[in-house]
C-alpha cells in the first residue's frame, strides 16, 4: 500500500519538479524570441549587449532582460561555437541566475550552461567570476567560451597561479573572468596585503559560478587558504624526533581512524619522557607535563600522526625531494599546499627529504567566508543534492535538480560484497576480463595511487592493456580521459570527481583530431576530422551494442556524492551503460564506520569463500553508514566555520580599514583621533577619573608624554594651577601635540607627510594584524581544555579575541603615534653620508672577484710531520695568533688559516 506522501508526490509532483515547471513560460519566451535574434548580423548581436547595458543603467531588473538575453546568448554560441544550448540547458543557467545550485549530470554542458547566467550578471558591469577546480579548466574554458562572450562583444579573463602581475589585473578587468578557488582566495589575501589601490588586482566581488560546486565549497572548505612566510628553522628537532617514532610500540599510543587522531597512552607518556631524557630534548629536571615542554609534546604527536595516518601514495607522494599532498576527493596534486603546525616537516623528516622550514601565517581565509563575499553567488555540479542541507545553512544556496536532455539509461547494479580485499580484487580483474572480451569500456574507481598501481600490476598479469590514471599521470589526464569510452578502453582512475572532459562512447572527436594535427601538421583539417568523425562514429555503434561505458568502483568512498560523481561518468545524454560497486568487509569504511547491522544482514545471507553477495538491503546498510559519516563532516566543518566567523569579522574590518586608508587623500584627521585617543588613555592612566590633584602622577605624565608623543610641555605645573582639572589638561595636550605635528609637517611638505602616514599606518596595522592572527591560532590550540571545566570553548573564544582584538587597536593607535612623533627629515649630512654609504656598495658590488691568496708551499720539515697543504686535519689545531704549521713563520690566520 502507497503512502500518502508517495501518492502526493504522483499527481502534483515533488517540490523540485514544481520549481522546474514554473521556468515553462521563460524558456518558451526564449524559445519565441530565437528566430528575431537569429536575423541578426553579428554586429546586431553586440549592439543588443549594449541595449541591454543601458537598460539595466537605467534600472530595468536582470530578470525582466533575462529572456531576452538568453535568446542572444544562445544565437551567440550557435555561431561560435555551433551548440545550441537546449530548454533544460535554459533552465539550469535560470537557476544559477537566481543564486541556485543547478545539479545537470555528466555530458549535459554544464560550461556552456554557466554561459548564460555570467553574461547576464556582467550586464550590470560587476566582477563576474567563474570558478573552475584546476587551471587546465581554466584555460580551456576561458578559451572556448571566450568565443561565445567575445560575439556579445564581451571580454573574457584567465587567472591562473604565477601569472604575471599585469596579466593577471588585466584577466580581472575583463567583463567575465575565469579562475580556480585557491587562486581567487589567494589573490584576494595577496589584495589586502598591498599598500596602493592600483596595485590590487580584484575589482569586487559581484557575482560568482561555483563549478563542481560541492568538491570546492564542501571538500576543500575544511582547509583554509594560508599565505604565510618562513619562521626560524628546526628540522634538526624533526629529525630526532622522527628517530623516536619507530621505537614507539602498539600499547604505547591509541588511533583513532574516525578522527585522524593519535593519542598517547600513560605507559606511553613514561617511555616518551624517558627516550627525551636520553637525546637531551627535554632537560633532566623537566617533565613531560610541564607548561615548558608544550612544544616538545606537540611536535612528538604530530611524528606519530605523520607515521600512523599519513601513507605515502596515497595521502601524498614524494616528488623532487619534496613532499607534494594529493587531494583525498580529486586524486590530484596540490602543488604549493602545505600542511600546517609542523606536521609537514614531520612528514618530510619521515621520508627523509629536505625539510622546509615551519612557517607563520600572514593572512588566511577560509572558502566559505571567501565565497561568502560575494553579493550573489550560484553552482553547478553533477552531484548536491545529499548535501543540500549544508549548501542552504553556510552558503544559502537552494538546489535544484535539472531534468536531463534524454532520459538516463544507465543500469545501476547492487553492490557485491566479499569478505576479503583479496577475494573482491580477484572478482574485479574476472570481471573486467569478461566485460573487456566483448569490447566494452571500462572505467575502474579507485581511492588511492596505491591501490590504482596494485590493480594494474593485476591486470598486466592477466594481460589487459589499460590505462591508468592519478596523481602521477595528471600532465596526460585530458588524454586518458577522452579516450576511455574507446572500444576496449580499461582506464583506472583515482577520484573522478570534476575532472572536466567529458567521456564519449568510441573517442572524442576533438582531441583526436588535435592530436592527429600535432602529429602532421601539413593535414588537411577539414578531411582529417571528417575521416575520425567516420572512425569514432562506427567506433561509438560497436560500443553501444557492447553496453555502453562500464564503471566499476573498487570501494565505496565515506561520500555517497563521490561515489555518484564516478557513476556519472557512465549514461551521458541517454547513452547506455552500467554501474557497479566492488566491496570486501576490509574495506577502510566497512572495517571503521560498517554497523554491526550490516554485520547481521551478512551473517543472514550467509558468505561463502571468492563468493559475492548482493543485495538492497546492503545497499541500504552502506548508505546510512555513509550518511552517518557525511553527518559528522558537516559537524567538523560547521564547527571549523563558527571559529572563522569569529575572526572573519575581524578580518572584514581590518581589510575595510586598510581600503579606506588607501582610498583616502587626506589622513591628518584619522591620524589625529588616533594621537587625541592616546593622550585620553595616557591621562587616564596618570590623571585617574575622579581623583584629586595631589594624587595625580604628573611628572610620570610628562616623562611618557616626551618619550612617546615627543612633545614637551609643563604638565607638572598645569597640575599645581589653580582650578585645572583632567578635561583642561586634555584639551592643552591635544593643542601641544596637534601644533607639534604641524610643525612636522611643514618641514617635510604636505605631501611627503600624507605619504608617510600612509605607509605608517598600512605597515602597523599589517604588522599587528600578523600578530593578532598568531596569537589567535594559539588562543584556539588551547581553548577546547576549557569545556574540561564545563565552560563552552566558542563562547570562550568569542570573549577572549575580542579582547585581542579591542588590545590590537590600541596598540595600533600607540604605534602609529609613536611612529609619526619619532620621524624627522634628514640633516644634509646624514644624506651625504647614506650617499657616499650606498655607492661604497655599488662600487663593492661592482669590483672584480678577489683572487684566492697564494699560499707559501710547505716546509721539507713540515711535510715530514705530517703536514699536507690539502688536508686541515693533517694541521693539527693551531691558534688563531699561532704560527702557521706550514713552517712559513707567518701567523696561522694570515697563512693557512684565512681558507
Amino acid at each position: 500500500m502507497l503512502g500518502f506522501g508517495t501518492i502526493t508526490k504522483k499527481v502534483f509532483g515533488t517540490a523540485n519538479d514544481r520549481q522546474v515547471r514554473a521556468t515553462g513560460p521563460i524558456v518558451d519566451k526564449i524559445n519565441a524570441l530565437e528566430p528575431d535574434f537569429a536575423a541578426l548580423d553579428d554586429a546586431g548581436l553586440i549592439a543588443k549587449t549594449e541595449e541591454f547595458k543601458k537598460r539595466v543603467a537605467e534600472g530595468e531588473s536582470l530578470e525582466h532582460i533575462l529572456p531576452e538575453a538568453f535568446a542572444n546568448c544562445r544565437e551567440a554560441a550557435k555561431r561560435a561555437l555551433g551548440l545550441r544550448a537546449f530548454d533544460v540547458q535554459l533552465i539550469g543557467g535560470i537557476f544559477m541566475h537566481r543564486g541556485n545550485i543547478a545539479e545537470m549530470k555528466t555530458g549535459e554542458g554544464k560550461t556552456l550552461v554557466a554561459t548564460f547566467p555570467a553574461y547576464l550578471n556582467a550586464l550590470t558591469g560587476g566582477a563576474v567570476h567563474i570558478v573552475t577546480v584546476n587551471d587546465y579548466l581554466v584555460r580551456r574554458d576561458a578559451a572556448w567560451m571566450g568565443k561565445v562572450f567575445a560575439a556579445l562583444g564581451m571580454t573574457t579573463g584567465a587567472v591562473y597561479p604565477q601569472q604575471p602581475e599585469d596579466e593577471k589585473k588585466e584577466a580581472y578587468k575583463a567583463d567575465i573572468t575565469y579562475a580556480t578557488n585557491n587562486e581567487l582566495g589567494f589573490d584576494y589575501l595577496r589584495d589586502n596585503m598591498k599598500s596602493n589601490l592600483i596595485d590590487m588586482a580584484q575589482r569586487g566581488h559581484y557575482f560568482a559560478i561555483v563549478d563542481e560546486v560541492d568538491s570546492i565549497l564542501i571538500d576543500e572548505a575544511r582547509t583554509p587558504l594560508i599565505i604565510s612566510g618562513p619562521a626560524q628553522d628546526r628540522s634538526e628537532l624533526y629529525v630526532t624526533i622522527n628517530k623516536l617514532i619507530p621505537e614507539i610500540a602498539e600499547e604505547h599510543f591509541t588511533l583513532d581512524e574516525k578522527t585522524r587522531n593519535v593519542t598517547y597512552t600513560d605507559e606511553g607518556n613514561e617511555f616518551l619522557e624517558q627516550r627525551l631524557h636520553e637525546t637531551g630534548l627535554l632537560p633532566a629536571e623537566q617533565s613531560l607535563y610541564d607548561p615548558e615542554s608544550t612544544t616538545i609534546v606537540h611536535h612528538v604527536n604530530q611524528g606519530l600522526r605523520a607515521h600512523k595516518l599519513f601513507t605515502k601514495d596515497k595521502d601524498y607522494i614524494v616528488r623532487d625531494n619534496s613532499i607534494v599532498l594529493i587531494d583525498e576527493f580529486t586524486g590530484r596534486m596540490m602543488t604549493g599546499r602545505r600542511l600546517s603546525d609542523g606536521l609537514h616537516q614531520a612528514i618530510e623528516a619521515k621520508e627523509g627529504v629536505s625539510i622546509q622550514p615551519e612557517n607563520v601565517t600572514l593572512a588566511s581565509v577560509t572558502f566559505q567566508n571567501y565565497f561568502r563575499l560575494y553579493d550573489k553567488l550560484a553552482g553547478m555540479t553533477g552531484t548536491a543534492s545529499t548535501e543540500a542541507d549544508e549548501f542552504a545553512e553556510i552558503y544559502g544556496l537552494g538546489v535544484v535538480e535539472i531534468p536531463t536532455n534524454r532520459p538516463v539509461a544507465r543500469v545501476d547494479e547492487d553492490d557485491q560484497i566479499y569478505r576479503t580485499a583479496q577475494e573482491k580484487f580477484d572478482g574485479i580483474v574476472k570481471e573486467i576480463k569478461a566485460a573487456n572480451e566483448t569490447g566494452q569500456p571500462v572505467l575502474v574507481g579507485t581511492t588511492s595511487i596505491e591501490r590504482s598501481e596494485f590493480l594494474a600490476q593485476l591486470l598486466e598479469k592477466e594481460g589487459i592493456p589499460h590505462n591508468v590514471l592519478n596523481a602521477r599521470q595528471h600532465e596526460k589526464e585530458a588524454q586518458i580521459v577522452a579516450d576511455a569510452g574507446k572500444l576496449g578502453a580499461v582506464t583506472i582512475a583515482t577520484n573522478m570527481a570534476g575532472r572536466g572532459t567529458d567521456i564519449q562512447l568510441g573517442g572524442n572527436v576533438e582531441m583526436r583530431v588535435l592530436q592527429a594535427l600535432a602529429e602532421d601538421p601539413e593535414a588537411d583539417p577539414e578531411a582529417l576530422r571528417a575521416r575520425i568523425e567516420d572512425e569514432v562514429a562506427d567506433n561509438k555503434a560497436k560500443v553501444i551494442a557492447a553496453g555502453g561505458l562500464y564503471v566499476l568502483a573498487t570501494e565505496r568512498h565515506e561520500s555517497r556524492r563521490i561515489d555518484n560523481q564516478l557513476r556519472g561518468r557512465s549514461g551521458r545524454q541517454g547513452d547506455p551503460g552500467r554501474s557497479s560497486f566492488f566491496l570486501s568487509l576490509e574495506d577502510d569504511l566497512m572495517r571503521i564506520f560498517g554497523s554491526e547491522r550490516l554485520d547481521k544482514v551478512l551473517s543472514t545471507l550467509g558468505m561463502n569463500e571468492g563468493e559475492a553477495i548482493k543485495h538492497p538491503w546492503v545497499n541500504k546498510s552502506l548508505e546510512r553508514a555513509q550518511a552517518k559519516v557525511e553527518g559528522r563532516n558537516f559537524d567538523i566543518r560547521k564547527q571549523l566555520l563558527k571559529f572563522d566567523d569569529v575572526m572573519n569579522d575581524q578580518r572584514k574590518v581590518i581589510f575595510g580599514q586598510r581600503r579606506e586608508i588607501m582610498e583616502a587623500d587626506e589622513l591628518e584627521e584619522i591620524v589625529q583621533d588616533m594621537r587625541d585617543q592616546v593622550i585620553d588613555d595616557l591621562v587616564d592612566t596618570y590623571i585617574p577619573p575622579k581623583s584629586y590633584a595631589d594624587q595625580w602622577d604628573t611628572e610620570g605624565l610628562a616623562a611618557v608624554l616626551l618619550e612617546r608623543l615627543g612633545i614637551s610641555v609643563p604638565v607638572v605645573d598645569w597640575g599645581n594651577e589653580e582650578g585645572v582639572d583632567d578635561e583642561e589638561i586634555r584639551d592643552r595636550l591635544y593643542e601641544a601635540a596637534a601644533a607639534f605635528m604641524k610643525e612636522k609637517g611643514e618641514q617635510f611638505g604636505a605631501s611627503n607627510m600624507r605619504s608617510i602616514e600612509k605607509q605608517i599606518l598600512l605597515q602597523t596595522m599589517d604588522a599587528k594584524w600578523r600578530e593578532h592572527l598568531l596569537t589567535l591560532e594559539h588562543l584556539r590550540s588551547v581553548v577546547g581544555f576549557r569545556s574540561y571545566a564545563q565552560r563552552d570553548p566558542l563562547n570562550e573564544y568569542k570573549t577572549e579575541a575580542f579582547q585581542l582584538f579591542e588590545g590590537l587597536l590600541d596598540g595600533l593607535r600607540g604605534e602609529v603615534t609613536e611612529k609619526l612623533a619619532q620621524i624627522r627629515p634628514m640633516s644634509e649630512e646624514e644624506q651625504q653620508a647614506m650617499m657616499q654609504q650606498m655607492l661604497a656598495q655599488q662600487r663593492a658590488a661592482a669590483a672584480p672577484a678577489v683572487a684566492e691568496p697564494v699560499l707559501p708551499a710547505p716546509t721539507q720539515e713540515a711535510i715530514d710531520a705530517g703536514f699536507v697543504a690539502d688536508d686541515p686535519t693533517s694541521w693539527g689545531n693551531p691558534g688563531r695568533n699561532d704560527s702557521c704549521p706550514c713552517g712559513s713563520g707567518k701567523k696561522f690566520k694570515h697563512c693557512h688559516g684565512s681558507l
